[in-house]
């Protein structure tokens, strides 16, 4: 296979990486009831702080950790003023969003375009050397491979655990798992505070790796709000969030080179609008969204076999957590 179109491959899996990250932390927030709306601000923050903590330490590890704390502060304050002050957690994750931007950029000031430490690529033993598959997905840096880890760790708790069920129940039925002994708000600030880490991660991804340093304005402003529509657009799924993550770099990458080479078919070389480019990935998935609501798929799983309808209807099932966004008082 060509050597230039595997290299393509390579790039869209490491640049949805922080996408496939934040995302995640958020399926795992929305599966408790809980709409973190700051991802946008929380991403740009913790660019921010984590590449001016291993600017300031030398040490990446410190950044990242540094990142990660800055994200779970946004999203405890997002539970606290659920929880505990009764308030919208659509409408302070909307305020928080525009303050944390506002923020990062206003304490990045004097780190705008300084160079600093980045994370290596560090291909996995072993595993780099399958062909086809081995320069695509592990010839990376370690936040990928964490990025994989953390796709099967939750799909395994949510789904697998008992645990988990109790996870998905206080997004799905809060009065139900407090009849049961759950502590329905507890659990709410432990997974409103991870996602949010995880969050966090993701911004340090992108400062730390792969959109180096820090500028202004921000390299990686509006990628918050498309891991809340891959969120939506994989069902609340893991493994549909990181499929969601890859189209969406694929379809970027992919503008990206139309933009750079045009597009030639049959000889001739078509020109497209550049607005029209950057527009492409959101069309194509609101496209994907209609035909999930509007029952297109179901019927196109009703031709497959009985068994295989099961599997499927569970993989695309799309139906939001019945008390997402809503409070809960014991």
């Amino acid at each position: 296979m060509n050597e230039e179109f595997i290299s393509t491959l390579n790039r869209i899996v490491a640049n949805a990486t922080p996408l496939v990250i934040a995302s995640i932390g958020e399926t795992i927030t929305e599966r408790a009831g809980v709409i973190n709306l700051s991802l946008d601000g929380s991403i740009i923050l913790a660019a921010m702080v984590g590449f001016v903590a291993a600017l300031v330490s030398n040490s990446i590890l410190i950044g990242v950790l540094a990142a990660m704390m800055a994200g779970g502060l946004v999203a405890l304050i997002i539970a606290l003023a659920s929880i505990e002050l009764k308030q919208d957690q659509v409408a302070i994750g909307f305020v928080l969003t525009l303050l944390c931007a506002d923020l990062a950029q206003f304490l990045g000031q004097e780190y705008t375009r300084v160079p600093g430490p980045q994370i290596s690529s560090w291909s996995f033993p072993l595993l780099d050397q399958i062909p086809l598959v081995g320069p695509i997905f592990f010839q990376q840096n370690i936040l990928v491979y964490i990025s994989y880890a953390l796709v099967i760790l939750v799909w395994f708790w949510l789904f697998r655990t008992r645990p988990g069920l109790a996870h998905r129940a206080i997004g799905e039925r809060p009065e139900s798992a407090f009849a049961r002994g759950t502590k329905v708000n507890r659990l709410r600030y432990v997974y409103t505070v991870l996602g949010g880490a995880l969050v966090g991660l993701a911004g340090a991804a992108y400062s730390l790796h792969f959109k180096p340093g820090w500028a202004t304005p921000p390299s990686m402003r509006g990628d918050g709000w498309i891991a809340l529509v891959i969120v939506i657009f994989g069902g609340w799924h893991p493994f549909r969030v990181v499929l969601g993550a890859y189209l969406f770099a694929a379809l970027r990458a992919v503008s990206s080179d139309i933009q750079r080479n045009g597009l030639t078919l049959f000889g001739q070389t078509i020109e497209f609008n550049f607005i029209l480019l950057n527009g492409l990935p959101w069309i194509l998935l609101i496209i994907t969204l209609l035909l999930v609501s509007s029952g297109s798929i179901e019927r196109l799983l009703r031709v497959m076999p009985r068994p295989l309808q099961k599997r499927m209807r569970s993989f695309l099932r799309s139906d939001s957590p019945k008390a997402l966004g809503t409070r809960f008082d014991p």
